[in-house]
């Protein structure tokens, strides 16, 4: 009896609370169908009051993956649709290598998503960068070692290109929106994105100069190549929180990484709200095609 009950709880939790990757058409449809698109935007929590941004919707979904690591946010910003998702949860209890990467994306995915905006908080390596400074990343370099990386790991055979990992448009948006409001950004820098959860050894650093990486995280991989593989634009803002092992002059915490990310807050928000708006909603990139002749 109670496992009757069980399967009765579950079916009425998948079919009214739970949305899956077989309804994301009908979301779309609902939401206003061909003309209206999503952003997906994923960072942390001091991202849930950004001027201007208004939730009206929590959702939590469920994907083929499993579930996200939160319920998506969803509002409006700058005149478009947002779902904001908190990558390591709203009680940010998920360290970088147990994020389920393959069910944040496809979540975004499900949703009717096109576009994912990413913010992380990153360690300084260029000896140009200083704690505060934003990086608009352009190329990365992936030293995860026990994640899994992508949604092919079955009968079907794909390589994506992978030359330029983040979508060049949403690149521009950033640009333009930093100009526009007079904010300092770093418009180029190579992400180096590591295993985790501990910090970097000097030496390692040391070897990721010689490798010409300008900052190193622990999220960045493989939540841009599986947005690749997904066909959605994928772009990438690193808050420098710290400088790097064996280059900074004092002992590396957690506690100078969070009141770093505090005060460059406002910074990021202002950034954000300004190339939201400015995204184009038709796509003019190669990201929408990104399967097309990748299949053996």
């Amino acid at each position: 009896m109670l496992l009757f009950y069980g399967k009765l709880l579950y079916h009425f939790l998948y079919q009214y609370q739970y949305e899956t990757e077989n309804t994301r058409q009908e979301n779309i449809a609902r939401r206003g169908g061909a003309s209206f698109f999503m952003i997906g935007l994923i960072g942390g929590s001091g991202l849930y009051e950004i001027p201007g941004f208004k939730f009206n919707e929590k959702r939590a979904v469920e994907t083929r993956y499993g579930f996200p690591s939160d319920e998506f946010m969803i509002g409006e910003l700058s005149g478009r649709t947002v779902a904001f998702l908190p990558r390591h949860s709203h009680k940010h209890n998920i360290p970088p290598h147990k994020v389920n990467y393959r069910a944040n994306i496809r979540g975004f995915k499900d949703l009717g998503a096109e576009r994912v905006i990413a913010v992380s908080a990153v360690g300084g390596i260029n000896s140009r960068l200083r704690p505060g400074d934003i990086v608009l990343l352009n190329q990365l370099i992936d030293f995860t070692k026990s994640r899994v990386n992508t949604f092919y790991d079955g009968d079907d055979v794909v390589h994506v290109d992978f030359t330029e990992p983040y979508c060049p448009e949403l690149r521009e948006s950033f640009i333009r929106a930093s100009e526009a409001g007079g904010i300092k950004l770093q418009s180029s820098g190579t992400y180096i994105c590591v295993e985790g959860p501990r910090l970097e050894t000097a030496a390692e650093i040391s070897f990721f100069s010689s490798m010409s990486a300008d900052v190193v995280g622990m999220t960045g991989m493989p939540e841009a190549v599986l947005a690749r593989e997904s066909e959605l634009c994928y772009v990438a803002l690193a808050v420098v929180t710290n400088l790097a092992a064996g280059i900074s002059p004092v002992k590396l915490t957690v506690k100078e990484v969070v009141e770093t990310m505090n005060r460059s807050t406002e910074v990021v928000k202002t950034l954000l709200s300004g190339a939201i708006g400015l995204v184009p909603q038709q796509r003019d990139c190669f990201c929408g095609e990104a399967l097309k002749d990748a299949g053996v």
